[in-house]
């Protein structure tokens, strides 16, 4: 295809009769790859929609246009001089902002400091190594009270009254919203996979170790998060995936082995697979909400679909104890805006406890099972308002009593370092609700595998809003 002919199709925002916004990463690659469309042309359609839709989204916290529209420019000229191509060349990605990217807005969580980062975090360089076009930095939102203005709250592309989770809101927003087709995210309770509930996304919470992630100011690992796609697609995170994931012994705990295939046998389906579901994991009725019931039920109804794609589904007998205090616990010891709150020795000591013990239990469910399905989440995004009400600081600086709730069915695999996927399972109240999918480490290429067979049997479409 012709440089104009291409143009002409991109000024359309059509190829091959579909809305490029709404094409998933693999996708593109591949145009670009067949020269079927031009990375600059790529790159100048999703600058155009960031101008026009981030104003009233506030996905992003910074982006550097002509930065983006220099790569799209080298992505382009290796396309035309016939060099080897990465699997991601030419397509539009944005980092959360807790992701060193050279030259954007950085939020250092150990230091809770910002800055403009001197250069590129793990993850950034393993994505210009794809050829990934970077458009920016995404917004870590939280709360008004927090960062003292809600009107910087990304929104949620199905309902701009409500919000799109804490943290990696910005990026689900960009993703959800089509300002890019994909986003790279950091889960530390279930930041990536509970926004992407809330905005009908895929988001992945890898093995702990198994992407590498550091910063540039200090040696100490984080506890909690791990950094994972958001995407629209299950291909896309399992593509995301093998482009991060694998060994660098500049984090001091990154995984030493290569990292294992998730792509050659993504679409195998889910026939012989062995899966238990739980309602709540045994503890999760205490924090249930009004729409709780209805979530609940929605997601397993969609997940007992996949017994016609040959998958047997057990009623998980396991009731846990509550983990979700000894979550806040290690929150509070891996985030700067707690660092000053003394942890008492026995606290302590019953942490580590209690995730040997979740460990153990979760290990004994899947003696006989390949994974666990549960809700993502009981409660849909809430609106803007309900969001600052709930996230309301405690007078003597501890996480809010709401942090429980919010990450009731997530927290706990961040505590043990266990790998978890979130898919879209419908709608509840035109809200989306997703299916949790959580393994033993290392268990992504199966856990992946699943997620696409349940993608086949759910669909949302496109968010209403847009």
């Amino acid at each position: 295809m012709t440089q104009e002919a291409s143009q002409a199709i991109m000024e359309a925002g059509r190829v091959d009769g579909q809305d490029i916004s709404w094409l998933p990463a693999w996708r593109i690659a591949e145009l670009v790859a067949a020269r079927e469309v031009s990375p600059v042309e790529v790159a100048e359609h999703f600058i155009d929609r960031i101008a026009d839709l981030d104003p009233q989204l506030h996905a992003f916290r910074m982006t550097d246009v002509g930065k983006a529209r220099q790569q799209a420019r080298d992505a382009e000229k290796a396309v035309l001089s016939g060099d080897a191509l990465g699997p991601l060349h030419g397509v539009p990605i944005a980092l959360k902002e807790h992701i060193p990217v050279a030259g954007l807005h950085w939020h250092d969580l150990k230091t809770n400091q910002t800055s403009i980062s001197s250069r590129d975090g793990i993850e950034a360089e393993r994505l210009r190594k794809a050829g990934a076009v970077l458009m920016g930095t995404t917004v870590a939102g939280l709360t008004a009270a927090e960062f003292g203005a809600s009107d910087r709250q990304p929104l949620n592309a199905w309902n701009r009254g409500r919000i799109c989770g804490d943290s990696s809101s910005g990026s689900a927003c960009a993703v959800a919203g089509a300002l890019v087709p994909a986003a790279i995210a950091v889960d530390g309770l279930g930041s990536t996979r509970l926004p992407a509930a809330y905005t009908g996304l895929v988001g992945l919470l890898p093995t702990r170790g198994r992407i590498p992630m550091i910063t540039w100011n200090e040696l100490s690992a984080r506890l909690l998060g791990a950094s994972g796609p958001l995407s629209r697609s299950v291909r896309d995170a399992a593509l995301l995936f093998s482009v991060l994931a694998g060994p660098d012994a500049r984090d001091f705990g990154a995984l030493p082995d290569e990292a294992p295939d998730c792509l050659t046998g993504l679409d195998k389906g889910a026939d012989g697979m062995r899966l238990l579901w739980t309602d709540d994991f045994g503890f999760g009725a205490s924090f249930a909400t009004p729409d709780s019931h209805e979530i609940i039920e929605t997601v397993r109804n969609a997940a007992a679909r996949l017994t016609a794609a040959g998958a047997r589904i057990d009623q998980m007998g396991k009731v846990f104890e509550d983990p979700t205090p000894w979550c806040n616990v290690a929150l509070v010891s891996d985030h700067a805006m707690f660092i000053n709150i003394p942890q008492p020795d026995d606290v302590i000591i019953r942490t580590r406890e209690v995730r040997g013990e979740i460990a153990q239990a979760l290990s004994e469910q899947l003696r006989n099972a390949d994974f666990i399905l549960s809700p993502t989440a009981q409660q849909i995004a809430p609106t803007l308002e309900e969001w600052d009400r709930n996230w309301a600081m405690a007078d003597n600086g501890q996480p809010t009593n709401y942090m429980p709730n919010y990450t009731v069915f997530t927290g706990f695999m961040n505590l043990i370092g266990w790998p978890a996927i979130t898919v879209p399972a419908g709608l509840v109240r035109g809200m989306p609700v997703g299916l949790q999918i959580i393994g033993k480490p290392n268990s992504e290429p199966g856990m992946l595998r699943l997620a696409q067979a349940f993608s086949q049997l759910v669909a949302l479409g496109v968010p209403s809003s847009l």
